[in-house]
């Protein structure tokens, strides 16, 4: 479609400049024409167009009238999941013909999909301008925030790659690239229900990149997933994990929705946490301490440590010791997961006795702690894992169960 397009010659035979306004698929292509003598001159100027996913309920109403038509809009969004506004059956052709022209309806597709013989399952998206993301699919477990088993947890992505560099992470090994809008956070739980045909009631926003460093357009999604007219996942099944921006968690506690934080803390000191978390060389302990002792305080809940056990690097009994200090003075849980190896890396998981000695010195003082049952070590499933393989065109191998 083609609209507002003009040109007008002066008395020297020269344009004034005007736009010519394409709407095609997701963007919005602005060619700008300028005629001198016989001349043409263009350049092209590459808009990408809202997605209708990334828009709240009373944004909708603004656009759609009479208002009641936007609840029409996203019961056929989150409720039928049509693809298309042509599917939009209810709605008036000229309103239909408003929305196409204005607005882009996304989906991320699905390259590949890896099943694991616990049921873990990971998924890798391809986006609309070709960069891959992944999520998970985790059967939850009760050493998963405490979820009952038949709960259905998703990994989220919030970011293709990230810009943290922390070392044991695959997610960062070809650094970051953007941020994901709204809807392409919002499309990856909807593509996995679809896929998975099961119900996702538990999300943790710990996938690719650090979901703080994106904050608005996490928001956005978050106020979406948890609406009633969106998803409708409580706000208490929603876990954003961090790994570590001070600012932004004074910020998360201020606003009001009750969403969970988990800090991916790593290292129980600033030596070690410096070291595989360039992070902490701007937010030291002291101060991430001091921010969740914020969160805690302004939202009333538990927050949780994410411990990841590397042999030989942070798994010492001192290590242990010092966890637990931090996680007694939090009311903190803790959630020790052991290393799951990247193509590359060096690093490895502490043997079981090792893994075992860790958890029972926080037990031993009173801290309550986890160690979680490794989901997905057949399938790359940590962070960035099968992104990274796939792009580099190295062999993947693939479980179905």
């Amino acid at each position: 479609m083609v609209a507002d397009s003009a040109m007008h010659l002066n008395e020297k035979g020269y344009s004034t400049a005007k736009h010519v306004r394409i709407s095609e698929r997701d963007q919005e292509i602005l060619v700008r024409l300028h005629f001198a003598g016989n001349q043409l001159d263009f350049s092209v100027h590459v808009v990408p167009l809202t997605d209708i996913k990334s828009l709240h309920l009373d944004e909708l109403r603004r656009i759609a009238q009479p208002s009641y038509r936007a609840g029409q809009i996203v019961d056929w969004l989150y409720q039928k999941r049509v693809t298309s506004f042509a599917e939009m059956t209810n709605l008036p052709h000229a309103l239909r013909t408003k929305l196409s022209d204005n607005l882009c309806f996304g989906k991320i597709e699905v390259v590949r999909v890896l099943g694991s013989k616990d049921t873990t399952r990971k998924f890798l998206f391809r986006l609309s301008d070709n960069n891959l993301i992944e999520s998970v699919l985790i059967p939850a477990s009760p050493a998963l925030y405490g979820s009952p088993s038949d709960r259905r947890t998703i990994c989220v992505s919030t970011q293709v790659g990230c810009a943290y560099g922390c070392k044991f992470c695959a997610s960062g090994l070809d650094g970051w690239k953007r941020n994901l809008r709204a809807n392409e956070i919002v499309n990856q739980i909807m593509a996995v229900e679809e896929e998975s045909g099961e119900r996702i009631d538990n999300i943790v926003f710990m996938g690719m990149g650090e979901p703080l460093a994106n904050y608005d357009n996490l928001l956005r999604a978050i106020q979406i997933i948890n609406a009633p007219w969106g998803i409708g996942i409580g706000a208490r099944n929603i876990t954003i994990s961090t790994s570590g921006l001070v600012p932004q968690i004074r910020k998360l506690a201020d606003q009001p929705l009750q969403i969970r934080l988990a800090v991916s803390l790593h290292s129980a000191s600033d030596e070690i946490r410096s070291r595989i978390m360039p992070v902490n060389r701007k937010y030291n302990l002291g101060a991430l301490l001091d921010a969740c002792r914020y969160f805690t305080s302004r939202k009333k809940q538990r927050i949780t440590f994410e411990y990841i056990l590397i042999a030989q690097v942070n798994d010492s009994d001192e290590q242990a010791r010092q966890l637990a200090k931090h996680a007694r003075a939090l009311e903190a849980k803790v959630n020790l997961i052991p290393y799951n190896r990247v193509e590359g890396l060096d690093w490895t998981k502490p043997s079981i006795d090792r893994q075992k000695k860790f958890l029972a010195i926080l037990r031993s003082a009173d801290v309550r702690a986890t160690l979680r049952r490794e989901k997905g070590d057949d399938i790359a499933a940590a962070c960035g894992q099968l992104r990274l393989q796939t792009e580099r065109g190295l062999p993947v191998l693939e479980s179905s169960g």
